[in-house]
C-alpha cells in the first residue's frame, strides 16, 4: 500500500475524492473545476499538495495540505485539510500510513480540523497519539 507525492495526471481522482468526501459529510452541491484545481496544486506557484494512497493498483486515499510556519516553535508545519481513505480501503491501515508520512516532512506541527462529533475519528486520532488542542478556537474570514 504506497503512499506517493501526486501527480498532475492523479488530478481526477483528486478532485472525485474532495467530492465524495463532501458528500459523505452531507454536502451533495460540491463539484470542483478540475483545471483550477491543477492550476493550484501544480501550476507554477503551487497552493497546496497532496500525498496519494494506493492499494490494489487503485488511488484508494489521500491527505491534502499546505505548508504553515509556527513563530512560538520556529519551525515549520504541515495543515492537513483534507485526509480521506474510499470506504473500500478503510480499515487497511491507509489514513494511518498517510499520516505517519506527514509527521515524517516535519520537525514541526501537523494540524487538522474534525468535524464535532467524529467518534470514529476522534478514536483513531487519540489512538496514534494526536490530541484537540485545547483553548483555541477557530475563526474563518472569507473574501
Amino acid at each position: 500500500m504506497p503512499v506517493r507525492d501526486a501527480v498532475e495526471s492523479d488530478i481526477d481522482d483528486i478532485c472525485a475524492m474532495i467530492e465524495e468526501h463532501a458528500r459523505y459529510e452531507g454536502n451533495d452541491e460540491l463539484a470542483l473545476d478540475r483545471e483550477e484545481m491543477r492550476r493550484y496544486l501544480f501550476g507554477p506557484d503551487p497552493k497546496a499538495w497532496v500525498l496519494i494512497a494506493e492499494a490494489d493498483g487503485e488511488t484508494a486515499g489521500m491527505a491534502f495540505c499546505s505548508w504553515t510556519f509556527s513563530t512560538w516553535e520556529a519551525k515549520p508545519g504541515i495543515w492537513l485539510d483534507d485526509l480521506f481513505v474510499r470506504p473500500a480501503y478503510r480499515r487497511h491501515g491507509l489514513g494511518r500510513k498517510l499520516l505517519y508520512e506527514l509527521k515524517a516532512r516535519t520537525s514541526g506541527r501537523v494540524e487538522w480540523d474534525m468535524q464535532e462529533g467524529n467518534e470514529k475519528a476522534a478514536a483513531f486520532y487519540a489512538e496514534l497519539g494526536a490530541e484537540p488542542v485545547p483553548g483555541w478556537v477557530r475563526y474563518r474570514w472569507r473574501g
